[in-house]
């Protein structure tokens, strides 16, 4: 990585903590270099407009989300242990706060949801592409036999995004200290239910 990559990601590492703490509309230009001790043109240099800074730091979360959550997930066995893995490695996410401000991509999505854009517009690819991988996984559950045979795992995708979202409302708004643990029984009982009267119990094995 060169040294204008490199001081690209620092810049963007910069802006996502901003935005998880103030929203993606408290970033600007201006505002970033001045936290960064550079000078605005330069900055401008980077990334041209607010809503380009706001795409790209809306990117570089995603990338650090698929290296602390989606690769290590990804390392488990094939079926109901990497769907484990992977609610396990989100609800760690979550635990760790990164950005130190909370899901950026949660408050992006209240923040967004009413405004037409190119940010809109890559925050709901982002959150579609991100339901259809879950769905994937669970869809891989299922021809493992882990999971019952008629189970849609674009449900399942949505109801454990429902959980995650009730636990990040518990957490953060809430402060319920019983969040995560709230959150761990959900999950089972969703797990269960896709089981179903004849699916097979999974068995750990390499993919």
């Amino acid at each position: 990585m060169g040294k204008g990559e490199e001081t690209r990601q620092h810049i963007l590492g910069r802006a996502a903590r901003v935005a998880s703490r103030m929203g993606l509309e408290g970033l600007t230009i201006g505002g970033l270099a001045e936290e960064l001790e550079l000078s605005k043109s330069g900055l401008f240099a980077h990334f041209q407009s607010k809503e380009a800074l706001q795409v790209e730091t809306l990117r570089f979360s995603a990338r650090l989300f698929i290296d602390r959550v989606v690769r290590p997930a990804m390392k488990a066995p094939r079926g109901e242990p990497r769907v484990r893995a992977l609610f396990e490695r989100w609800l760690d996410w979550a635990r760790a706060d990164p950005l130190g401000g909370g899901c950026l991509f949660v408050a992006a999505a209240t923040e967004l949801d009413d405004r037409e854009g190119p940010v809109r517009d890559d925050l709901v690819r982002q959150q579609k592409d991100w339901l259809e991988f879950i769905a994937g996984v669970v869809r891989s559950a299922r021809d493992e036999g882990h999971f019952h045979p008629k189970l849609d795992p674009e449900q399942f995708a949505q109801d454990l995004y429902g959980v995650m979202l009730a636990a990040h409302h518990a957490r953060r708004l809430l402060r319920d200290p019983r969040a995560e643990e709230r959150a761990e029984r959900a999950f089972d009982a969703l797990v269960r239910a896709a089981r179903g009267p004849v699916a097979r119990p999974a068995k750990a094995r390499a993919s």
